[in-house]
């Protein structure tokens, strides 16, 4: 009772004070939060922070003693398969590497420094009859199969290769001492691939050739995919060139790759293998054009901007009226073609993702690297992916290389021969660089006329 009081009294006391002027001011007024309002990135500042941010899958992340392109990389496991380097996708890296220094991300020293250090590890690599294989120990040189059979040269690898080449060598060739005998060396080997040894004494390219196994591979080059810069070099080489029936009959087969289907009243125009409905996965518009320009591009077959553009537009198409509901598909959400894929047990695997093959499983090269056909629908989509889904897709290389707002689900990983593309199309999307580059070779414009192109933007 004693507590009781002394704890009541207590309250009283300093609860109340009667003879004092009263302190309630009324309620507490808090100022207002002032939130500064979200600056959203221009599109050209945006495009730049993909460019430079993809640009460092090539120069941060390299392999290390070759400075070539690995074939992955893997962020949360840097050591997983840290040695392979790809052929193809080195290629596309070293067009990256002209791109970045041009837009001063790294100097042209930097540049030659390291463009030095590739041209001296291919020069020791293992060729076959001047190819090079689909991988390459980064460490030793040596072949690392890409299949039992597939253990010797890869003339399509090659040729993504030697078209980066060309590229460096047209960037260099009037530079400093150094540079030109970055350019040089590049010059030196191109020019040793023996195309028409990959030809088998017919009339057409065959994609392997192995010590071990020989033609066993059996791979024709036939259109329509990724594959005409593999004609395009064959018939540019000045010590190893291809007759143009290799390219007419083999290639063209006689004609018959043209195709007359339309797709969302959109003329497909070539016969894409395996793929003639709606066409085939998207980096067939980009592989083989990193260097090689569509703009009034025209041979018998094919004017190749149109063809690129409506493959481009059609898979695009397909995404907006998205036949099997998957989440997320539309205007600013689509792109479908080879990249890592989800498995049915969600772990990761790999798939030519396509609108005859769709998974729900979006690729941020597919709509990214076609910025040049469809920049409006290209830049939404980046726009889309930076702004609203940042959080799963961008890494330290750029966007990751598959998405799927359907299943909630990313491959936190890269590829070479995805990020290659977006870097050199946003390039040439921006400037026209690598295009003009390579275009200008004048093997290049010789090879071309010797097929039967024409090029109202250069002239022939």
């Amino acid at each position: 009772m004693i507590k009781f009081s002394a704890l009541f009294m207590l309250i009283t006391f300093l609860g109340c004070d009667s003879s004092g002027p009263s302190t309630d001011n009324g309620p507490v007024v808090t100022p207002p939060v002032t939130v500064p309002p979200v600056v959203k990135l221009t599109d050209e500042e945006l495009l730049d922070v993909v460019q430079k941010q993809t640009f460092a899958y090539f120069w941060d992340y390299a392999e290390s003693n070759s400075g070539m392109a690995r074939e992955r990389y893997i962020p949360q496991d840097p050591s997983f398969d840290q040695n392979i380097v790809t052929t193809g996708g080195s290629g596309f890296g070293l067009m990256a590497i002209v791109s970045g220094m041009s837009r001063g991300y790294i100097s042209k020293a930097q540049g030659a420094e390291r463009l030095n250090k590739i041209a001296n590890f291919l020069n020791t690599a293992e060729r076959f009859h001047g190819a090079w294989p689909h991988w390459i120990n980064g460490t030793s040189g040596r072949v690392i199969p890409f299949g039992t059979k597939d253990n010797g040269g890869d003339l399509v690898e090659t040729s993504f290769l030697v078209a980066g080449m060309i590229t460096v060598r047209e960037y260099f060739k009037n530079g400093t001492t150094e540079e030109k005998a970055v350019a040089q060396k590049f010059d030196d080997l191109w020019k040793g691939v023996d195309w028409q040894w990959y030809t088998n004494n017919q009339n057409k390219l065959f994609w392997h050739w192995s010590p071990n196994y020989n033609w066993e591979m059996n791979f024709p080059l036939e259109g329509y995919n990724e594959c005409l810069i593999t004609y395009v070099m064959a018939a540019a080489s000045p010590t190893h060139a291809i007759a143009p029936a290799a390219y007419h009959e083999g290639w063209a087969r006689s004609g018959g790759i043209v195709s007359a289907r339309t797709k969302y009243n959109l003329p497909l125009i070539l016969k894409h293998n395996g793929a003639e409905e709606f066409g085939g996965p998207l980096f067939w518009a980009h592989y083989s054009y990193l260097g090689l320009d569509p703009n009034q591009l025209t041979d018998k077959y094919a004017n190749y901007w149109d063809l690129n553009s409506n493959h481009t537009k059609i898979n695009y198409l397909y995404a907006v009226a998205n036949p099997k509901s998957f989440k997320g598909y539309g205007a600013n959400y689509w792109g479908l073609t080879a990249s890592y894929s989800r498995n049915g047990d969600g772990s990761i695997g790999y798939d030519a993702h396509m609108p005859s093959n769709d998974k729900g499983i979006i690729s941020p090269t597919a709509a990214i690297s076609s910025i040049v056909y469809t920049p409006l629908e290209s830049k939404a989509f980046i726009r889309n992916l930076y702004e609203n889904y940042k959080t799963e897709t961008w890494g330290v290389a750029g966007f990751y290389d598959a998405h799927s707002q359907h299943y909630q689900w990313t491959a936190q990983r890269y590829l070479a021969i995805d990020q290659g593309p977006e870097m050199v199309m946003l390039e040439n999307y921006r400037t026209g660089l690598l295009w003009q580059l390579f275009m200008n070779a004048p093997e290049v414009k010789q090879g071309l006329i010797n097929l039967g192109f024409h090029s109202g933007k250069y002239g022939f």
